[in-house]
């Protein structure tokens, strides 16, 4: 990686950075925190995001996180191929967990970043599983937001069902109102604020229309998926994951992390630390209902557990 493969703008907020994957593929990542000087010293935290999202599902987080008024860590998060900022691959073979991965680690040598605490969101987490497989030393600690070694078929055909029929809204607040009605019953803790921001996540502004942010040949992978069939699981990655500091966190109404499965995590992991998220589905908010604080009291006896 030279130093022409990385371009770097520079907003108020965080750095937008772009990088080069293996095939060349022009990907992108959201750093935060990058050159205070309060981060350093401190575990960098990486956030992945799910199957169709992007790096602004983190960016309330990431604030939070990289000003911490006691603990400021740098913060980066991560556009996969064909999602928010990076480019679409002409090759929708190409968007596979195993890839995702890999441009992963390329972004991360890209960065300079060679330790970090991931917090992986559903697919996120799946991409933690992989990696904890293949190059766990790169993660000092990890947190599966609603995602674990087995993924329930009813919760994958419920995200199946929606990306599906994904509509486009003709305005913002439009939008607010398509998402509350499709997630409300597993959202009621999400204030109509909250909606509206969830919409700025979610969607983005192409030819002045609001579209999802992400290329649609995504879904191609999903049209085939036998959900009659059970899916496979992960658990000999899982118990990878488990030899490092790990926190899971599931969604009071999710239906793609079981309270079964979250309480065999645990059996396996016994230091594993586990929170149910009231009022949220699939996958909690990170930056709403206590999550924040669940994560920095975490972050902090990680700090703890690397001293001794």
């Amino acid at each position: 990686m030279t130093n022409q493969d990385i371009e770097t703008l520079a907003p108020v907020t965080h750095e937008d950075v772009f990088y080069s994957a293996r095939d060349g593929l022009r990907l992108h990542a959201a750093d935060y925190g990058r050159h205070d000087p309060l981060t350093r010293g401190r575990l960098p935290v990486v956030c992945l995001p799910g199957l169709t999202r992007n790096t602004r599902d983190f960016h309330d987080l990431a604030m939070l996180i990289s000003r911490h008024p006691k603990a400021p860590r740098r913060v980066v998060s991560f556009d996969y191929r064909g999602r928010g900022q990076s480019a679409w691959d002409k090759d929708p073979a190409r968007y596979t967990i195993t890839t995702e991965a890999e441009d992963i680690l390329n972004g991360m040598a890209a960065l300079g970043l060679e330790h970090a605490i991931f917090i992986g969101t559903s697919r996120g987490g799946l991409i933690m599983h992989v990696l904890a497989a293949t190059r766990p030393g790169i993660m000092a600690a990890g947190v599966l937001n609603d995602i674990g070694p087995v993924i329930e078929g009813a919760g994958l055909a419920q995200i199946k069902a929606y990306l599906s029929r994904t509509p486009k809204p003709a305005d913002w607040s439009q939008a607010a109102r398509v998402l509350a009605e499709a997630h409300g019953k597993s959202f009621p803790a999400l204030t109509d604020a909250d909606w509206a921001d969830f919409a700025r996540a979610v969607y983005v502004e192409r030819n002045g229309k609001l579209v999802p942010d992400y290329d649609p040949a995504l879904l191609e992978g999903l049209k085939g998926l036998d959900l009659n069939t059970p899916l496979p699981t992960l658990w000999p990655q899982f118990e990878g994951l488990g030899a490092m500091p790990l926190l899971a966190l599931r969604g009071e109404h999710s239906t793609l992390l079981s309270a079964q499965t979250l309480d065999a995590m645990k059996a396996r992991v016994p230091h594993l630390e586990t929170h149910t998220i009231r009022g949220h589905g699939h996958a909690p908010i990170l930056h709403l209902s206590g999550i924040p604080e669940i994560l920095t009291r975490f972050f902090a006896s990680v700090d703890k557990t690397r001293k001794h």
